[in-house]
């Protein structure tokens, strides 16, 4: 069984894979912020970065879990700094840009991992605008406005590391009831990745990580979601990791580039089997708002 979940893991996910003894020779001494660091992937990189001798910033909007992870790194011997904050705030994120810089200086890493996922189908969204702001406000325009603050003082130093925790929603056809997070994850990959080169120009890389499936409680609500192999969030933050140490453009699963063409190729075939898709699933229980 372990061997087929090896050859499962290695078709459907980012390669990962990176030496405790090569992270600790990349980050430590080093000052990273994680966002979305109370749960899931952020949490678990957090913790990674932290034992690894990294100054972990953590911000998330959950106050009391932040104080968690951070009181989880401190006791063993890590640094970490919290800084609670909701990136559909404008002013809070202001704030939260000039209390970094103040404090710590241009930042060697910036992990952007916070999110809002929504799976609702467009009958159920017709009244709920709140949906497309939430997912624009955190998907998007947060970590934007977040950057446009502290990328500065890090061209200014000539060095930094920007790298987005994004999905392969935005890389392939866009899937029935996931609409308003795909195109909000769309908009900031897209962003990102045009301003790119004018970063590297000034010495501050960016890399991309489309993710496949890591079970946390976003993906938990969408039973689906449980039957579909995936990766648990220490296994994920393996592939920050290996993104830290080797700084590449994209980490992705292999088939994305082949799915690609094939939607280029067969763009009847991909919109039968999005409509197939569409008629054989529903909405989950959280979507419509049935509370368990």
């Amino acid at each position: 069984m372990r061997f087929v979940d090896g050859i499962v893991d290695r078709l459907v996910n980012p390669p990962r894979g990176c030496s405790s003894e090569r992270l600790r020779a990349e980050v430590e001494g080093k000052t990273i912020l994680v966002t979305g660091a109370s749960y899931g992937l952020g949490e678990a990189t957090a913790r990674l970065l932290g034992a690894a001798g990294a100054t972990v910033l953590l911000a998330a909007r959950t106050t009391e879990k932040l104080d968690e992870v951070f009181a989880s790194i401190t006791v063993g011997g890590g640094r970490a700094w919290a800084y609670p904050v909701d990136l559909a705030d404008r002013d809070a994120i202001s704030l939260l840009a000039r209390r970094i810089t103040e404090t710590h200086g241009p930042l060697d890493v910036m992990v952007n991992n916070a999110g809002k996922s929504i799976r609702r189908s467009l009958d159920l969204q017709q009244d709920r605008p709140q949906d497309f702001e939430r997912t624009i406000d955190i998907n998007y325009l947060g970590p934007v406005r977040l950057l446009l603050e502290l990328l500065p003082p890090m061209r200014a130093a000539g060095a930094g590391h920007v790298i987005n925790v994004s999905t392969i929603g935005t890389r392939i056809t866009p899937i029935p009831r996931w609409g308003s997070y795909q195109a909000s994850k769309g908009a900031f990959d897209v962003w990102l990745r045009s301003v790119a080169p004018e970063l590297h120009h000034d010495g501050v890389r960016v890399s991309s990580l489309y993710m496949w499936l890591i079970h946390t409680r976003m993906s938990a609500p969408t039973a689906i979601m449980h039957r579909l192999p995936g990766l648990h969030p220490n296994e994920a933050a393996d592939i920050v990791a290996k993104a830290i140490v080797e700084r590449p453009a994209t980490l992705q699963p292999w088939w994305l580039r082949p799915a690609g063409l094939l939607s280029a190729l067969a763009p009847g075939v991909i919109e039968a089997g999005m409509r197939a898709m569409f008629r054989r699933s529903s909405d989950s229980d959280s979507a419509r708002g049935v509370r368990p």
